[in-house]
Order: structure tokens, then C-alpha cells, then sequence
């Protein structure tokens, strides 16, 4: 049974739930899975929560209790009362002060909750011994309902609790790819969840399961199309199926919001520009939103991508890009309403080899720090270039002292596996977030820019590509749920661990058992680095872009693209003489767009990071590395570790077989086959190709095994045999 299914029994004052039978499970719950906790778990204060005193109010509210009630019954093993007072020790207190008698006349620090915060604390009220959770806000009720269910979900002890859990970011979106027929850009977990032709007639149960999802995580807001928009979305008969979506998703706190085409007044306006300096323009754009929030009166805003990657903008019209994020803050500001405004833009290079265009979000974008209002967010991609599996933080970071910026990560792995292999993003999130810009001095990382701890700015925020589909387990394959998880989890805390917050998403789909969480955990942990080692090792990078677009597998040979950025050689210029793009004074000098002391560091050869050492570099074969061995030895190593690590994680993975349903496991162990196919094709092209530049023997006893050609003649799509 759906939870929405089961949301209406639970309106009763008293739920019976019985123990769940041991079942195969296709992933659809997610992390939500409330399934009876094991002996040890279920101790003397866990078995002494008796009653729930939740009073409704709102469909927050209702939404709070129910999920209490739910999640208690499934991990308890039995029914919870829903009752109106305390009647002995054990009972859970829900609640603003607004809405409960005993919140209110309790002691709690809510005034540093803010709105969406909450407080869990173990107290006495009335003499007897309770657990509280509590809100400012209706919103901030249900985020701690959730936090409560995680604590018992992940065996964490109750007896002593007294948390206080505030978000760090105001703004947490998920930016859905997802275009008006059905389809998904760089979407692998199946088509769009959104089915326009259908709305806003019938409201699929998923519309609430999905919203359900992102607030146990802290998720704020989703923008339902494509960056990639079409004015068609911004008709009335879309604001209408926009609106019906929004209804579905408000009781968890989702803000609506909408990809705007540049062009949309001569789209389906009639005008003859789309300049945003233009009075007509303009009073288009204000009808347009007022009609937007006559039927979504809690419309988020617009995210706007603008003259780039041949989209529509201001430059279009000599205008800034100020002068078209400020366009849409004026109008919108009358309502609340924000802009999102991306800096994922580039010109193209031509022949220019001093042009380079991981610098050109910078050289674009930058000079406008202090120039937009302040209802808009600069939305930077976490690295300069373009979702890779690693790269240097975006250097925008650390120069716009003036400006809100929101950081913009892959949730989706486009470049990070795609659909098929294996890869927790988890880590990538901690790493930009812990990066030091230095923009004021050591320790101002990228997390310290975005949450406001030097300028405190009246906006902040962070956007995440998403990666759900409507495959009925959401995301494709298992593990990639755990990137959604590890998002909202960033999104709330970007100064959280990976590696806790990996365990917590594995405690809470998989089970408590050690004999699980220890190999499930090994697997997810070895995932990212083994991804970095069989495909972009030593900041090498573009390594996968094909004639095609389809962004799958390795093709380095590949330059036959319309403009030389769009093409794999541009990005790692191989030669006789050694690898890398020489991002140093000598070469384009990117480097210099850093603070010091990363400008000296990143643009001298010895003192370079080898996580970044191509990136910044054109290395020469011969060059010795920290290891001792040369740059074309190290990167064999890489190639080749790589593929080793996959083949523990299939090793690994096989312990659990019996442990865990066999529909999740079989799923995974052939996500693991694929990978590995994956892994192998990765290293063996790519050390063939770079071979023929290298002239050097491959490390120890290692061959590939097919020749280069074999590889070249492959179609897209289509991995070795």
C-alpha cells in the first residue's frame, strides 16, 4: 500500500499496524522504509513510547502526525495512539506553540530555530517524561517528525535527546531537466514523473510521495522544466497544470518554481523583442507573473539560463546579464518571488589559445558582483567547467564579495556514471563545500560563501540537478537514491560528513544489521574514488563526449565537434610531449582567476595537487610523481586501480546476498556487471589512445584488450563486447 493510500486511515484517533512480513521490495519507499527494528534496537525507551499528542490545524500539521504515526508503527511493531493530552510518561509531544498548550509552556530555545528549524528534546511536563518536537512553524514540525523517525530508523539512542537543527540554507531546490513531451535531459531514472497531458485533471499519488520524499530531507523547492525551456510552459494551460502540481506538493513545504525562456514576449507574447530594458517587455514579463501567482499564490520564482549554450539573453540585446536577472527580481519582488540566475556561460574560443572555457564563467559573470538585486541568486556550477567527476571548485566563489551566490550540483550523473554505474555524489558535495576559497583569509570555504557567514545576505541557496524519474524506485538504480538523499542532507548542513550521511542513507534502506551496514557502507564509500580512477584520473577531464551527445563512454579521440569546446581533445590535448591543458601563465592562466595562495599553488607544476595536476597542467610523460613513478606510469596505476576497486565492490556486494530482499540485490549485482564493463572499456580506450601518443610501455603485465581502432569504430551507445 502507497503511503498516500495509507495517509486516510490514518485521520483515526487509534492505528492498528501490524509487524511488516518479510517481503521483496522494489526500492519505491526509499529511505523511508519503516520496517520493525531489530531486538537490540528496541529498548526500554524505545518500547515506552506509548502516545502521540498532536493537534492538526493545517495539512503540515496533519501531515506530521500521520507520519509519526506511520513511521512509529512500522518500527515499533504496533499500534500508537494519536490522543489530545498527556497521559503518562512516553508520549511524543508535536507542535508549534501556535498549535500545542504544552509546547508553548515548555522551555525551548525556538527563537533560534528560526522558521523552518526544529527542536527534539526529551522533558517534563506535567510530571511526566515525554519527548518533544518542536516548531516555529508548521513547516519546521514536519522536518523534525522526520529528524525523530531518522534518529529510531538509524538506532541512535532517544533517552537523553536535545537537538536543535536549523537549515543552513534558505533556498534548497532540485531543478528538474524535464521537457513539455515526457522526456528527461540527462535524466536516468526513467521519464518525466510529471504527466502534463494528465494534469491538471488527475493528480497522480506519486506528485505527494515525491514532495513527501524531498521534505524528509529538507528540499524546499522543485523547478518542474528544463533550463533548456520552452516558452510553452509560461501559457495559461501550463500555469494551470503548474498550479495543480504546487497543491500536491504544498502540505511538505515544495515551492513551485519555473524555467523562463529569455524570448517567451515574442514566443507567445507577439512582441517584436524580449529586450529587458523595453517598457513593453517588461510589462509583459509583470502580467505574466502577476497571472502566475493568481493560481500558485506561493510561486517560488524563475530560473533563468541566459546566453548560453545558444540560449536566448540579454547579450542578445547588449544588455547585461544584471540588467536581466534585475528584469525579473523587479517584477517578481512585489511577490516574494527570487531569481535564480545561472552562470553556466561561455563564448566560443574560435582559434584563440589563450581563450579557455572553464574561464569564462568568471570572465563574464564577475564583473557584475554588487549589481544584482537582492531577490537573486547567481547560480555557479560547483566547478568551473561542467558537472565532471572532479574538478576545482568554481573560482566565482571566491570572487564576488557582493553578491548571493548559490552553488549548483549534479544530482543526476551525467558525466558521474550516468544511469548505470555506481558512483555517491556524497563525496563530491563534501568536497566543494570544504574548499577554501580565501577570498577573506584561510577557512572561508565554499560553504562559509553560500551560507552568508561574511556578508550576511538576505537570500542563500543551493540547486541540485535532480536525478528522479518515474521508474517505480525513482532514480534507476538503488544506490542512485543515495545522491537525492545526500543532497537534501548537504542542502540542509553543507558542512555535513559524506561518510555519515552515506551510513545513515544505508542504515535507513537496508537495515541496522552490522553484517549489512559494514559491506553496503564499503560499497557506496569505494564508489565515487574507484569512478575518479577508471575514468578522469589525475583531473583529466571530457573524456566521454561523443558525435552523439549521448556523454556515455569513453571517446578522448573525439574532435569532431562544431566548436573545439564541445570536443574531448580540447580538454586534455595530448601529445608527444605529455597530457593536460596548462592552465598556467604560460598557457591560459586560468589559474590567476584563484586567491592566493591557490593561484601560486594551482600554477606551479610541483606544489599542484595530482587530483588536479592535468587540469592545470601539460605534464610531460616522463614526470615524476609523488609515488615515484612517471606521469604515464601513475596514470596506468590509476586506470588499472580503478578497475580493481569495482571488482571489490562486486565482491563485496555478493557477501549480502540473503541478508537483503533478492530484488534489490540482484538489481544492484547487475549494476555492479555493468559497471565493471564500464570500468574496463574506460581504461583500456583510454590508455590505448594516449598510448599512441605516449610511445611507452603499458604498467607491469597490463594490455588492453581490444586495439585502439576496435574502440574508435564503436558506435555511441555501445559498449565492448
Amino acid at each position: 500500500m502507497s503511503f498516500s493510500t495509507l495517509r486516510g486511515g490514518l485521520l483515526a484517533l487509534t492505528i492498528v499496524c501490524c509487524a511488516v512480513a518479510a517481503q521483496a521490495e522494489d526500492g519505491h519507499e526509499l529511505w523511508l522504509r519503516y520496517r520493525p527494528l531489530d531486538a537490540p534496537l528496541l529498548n526500554s525507551n524505545r518500547a515506552g513510547i506509548t502516545a502521540l499528542v498532536a493537534a492538526g490545524g493545517s495539512p503540515t500539521l496533519d501531515a506530521a502526525r500521520d507520519e509519526i504515526v506511520h513511521g512509529l508503527g512500522g518500527l515499533l511493531g504496533r499500534s500508537v495512539s494519536v490522543t489530545a493530552q498527556i497521559g503518562g510518561d512516553g508520549a511524543i509531544v508535536l507542535g508549534t506553540p501556535a498549535s500545542s498548550r504544552i509546547v508553548a509552556s515548555l522551555d525551548l530555545p525556538l527563537e533560534q530555530a528560526g522558521a523552518e528549524g526544529y527542536v527534539i528534546r526529551a522533558a517534563l511536563a506535567g510530571g511526566h517524561r515525554i519527548i518533544v518536537i518542536a516548531a516555529n512553524s508548521d513547516i519546521g514540525v514536519l522536518y523534525g517528525a522526520f529528524g525523530f523517525l531518522r534518529l529510531l530508523q538509524t538506532g541512535q539512542p532517544i533517552d537523553r535527546l536535545d537537538i536543535l537543527s536549523v537549515p543552513r540554507l534558505k533556498v534548497r531546490l532540485l531543478d528538474h531537466w524535464d521537457n513539455l513531451d515526457g522526456s528527461v535531459e540527462r535524466g536516468y531514472g526513467g521519464a518525466s514523473l510529471w504527466r502534463w497531458q494528465m494534469l491538471p485533471g488527475y493528480i497522480d499519488p506519486r506528485y505527494g510521495e515525491y514532495a513527501r520524499a524531498n521534505a524528509s530531507i529538507g528540499i524546499n523547492g522543485a523547478v518542474l522544466n528544463n533550463v533548456n525551456s520552452r516558452s510553452d510552459s509560461l501559457t495559461s494551460v501550463y500555469i494551470e497544470k503548474s498550479a495543480a502540481l504546487a497543491r500536491a506538493f504544498r502540505p511538505y513545504g515544495v515551492k513551485v518554481y519555473l524555467s523562463a525562456r529569455f524570448t517567451a514576449p515574442m514566443d507567445i507574447g507577439g512582441l517584436g523583442s524580449a529586450d529587458p530594458l523595453d517598457p513593453a517587455v517588461r510589462a509583459w514579463w509583470r502580467d505574466k507573473i502577476e497571472e502566475i501567482y493568481r493560481a500558485i499564490p506561493d510561486f517560488g520564482g524563475f530560473l533563468i539560463k541566459a546566453n548560453s549554450e545558444g540560449q536566448p539573453g540579454p547579450q542578445d540585446y547588449g544588455r547585461s546579464h544584471s540588467d536581466g536577472a534585475n528584469m525579473y527580481a523587479d517584477l517578481l519582488a512585489a511577490h516574494h518571488g527570487i531569481v535564480m540566475y545561472r552562470a553556466f556561460v561561455y563564448d566560443d574560443p574560435g582559434n584563440d589559445p589563450k581563450k579557455d572555457r572553464i574561464g569564462e564563467a568568471y570572465r563574464i559573470i564577475q564583473p557584475f558582483d554588487g549589481k544584482f538585486r537582492d531577490n537573486v541568486l547567481v547560480q555557479e556550477k560547483e566547478g568551473p567547467l561542467d558537472f565532471q567527476p572532479r574538478e576545482p571548485f568554481a573560482p566565482l566563489f571566491g570572487a564576488m564579495p557582493n553578491t548571493q551566490m548559490a552553488v549548483e550540483f549534479p544530482v543526476t550523473k551525467e558525466y558521474i556514471g550516468q544511469g548505470a554505474d555506481i558512483s555517491y555524489t556524497g563525496f563530491l558535495y563534501e568536497e566543494i563545500y570544504r574548499a577554501d576559497t580565501y577570498e577573506y583569509g584561510k577557512g572561508s570555504t565554499v560553504a562559509r560563501i553560500v551560507e552568508g557567514a561574511y556578508n550576511h545576505p538576505k537570500l542563500t541557496g543551493v540547486a541540485g540537478i535532480a536525478n528522479v524519474g518515474n521508474d517505480r524506485n525513482w532514480c534507476g538504480s538503488i544506490f542512485n537514491q543515495a545522491n537525492w538523499y545526500a543532497y537534501g542532507r548537504f542542502a540542509w548542513d553543507p558542512e555535513s560528513s559524506a561518510r555519515a550521511v552515506g551510513e545513515e542513507w544505508v542504515r535507513m534502506t537496508f537495515g541496522n544489521t552490522s553484517t549489512v551496514v559494514g559491506p553496503a557502507l564499503d560499497v557506496l564509500m569505494k564508489s565515487y574514488p574507484a569512478m575518479i580512477d577508471y575514468e578522469m584520473p589525475l583531473g583529466l577531464n571530457f573524456l566521454d563526449i561523443d558525435k552523439a551527445d549521448t556523454h556515455y563512454g569513453p571517446h578522448p579521440w573525439y574532435d569532431g565537434a562544431r566548436r573545439a569546446d564541445w570536443g574531448d581533445v580540447y580538454f586534455h590535448r595530448a601529445d608527444a610531449e605529455g597530457l593536460g591543458f596548462d592552465r598556467s601563465a604560460t598557457g591560459s592562466n586560468a589559474a590567476a582567476q584563484y586567491n592566493s595562495p591557490l593561484k601560486e599553488q594551482f600554477a606551479d607544476l610541483a606544489a599542484t595537487p595530482e587530483m588536479f595536476l592535468l587540469w592545470f597542467h601539460h605534464v610531460p610523460w616522463d614526470y615524476r610523481t609523488k609515488s615515484g613513478r612517471t606521469m604515464w606510469g601513475e596514470l596506468n596505476y590509476r586506470y588499472i586501480q580503478g578497475v580493481a576497486a569495482v571488482e571489490d565492490m562486486q565482491k563485496t556486494w555478493a557477501t549480502l546476498k540473503g541478508q537483503i530482499d533478492s530484488e534489490r540485490f540482484n538489481a544492484v549485482s547487475q549494476y555492479l556487471i555493468m559497471q565493471h564493463r564500464d570500468a574496463v572499456w574506460f581504461r583500456d580506450a583510454c590508455l590505448a589512445y594516449f598510448a599512441s601518443f605516449s610511445k611507452r610501455p603499458f604498467l607491469g603485465t597490463y594490455q588492453p584488450k581490444y586495439p585502439l581502432d576496435y574502440y574508435k569504430a564503436l558506435p555511441p551507445n555501445a559498449a565492448p563486447e
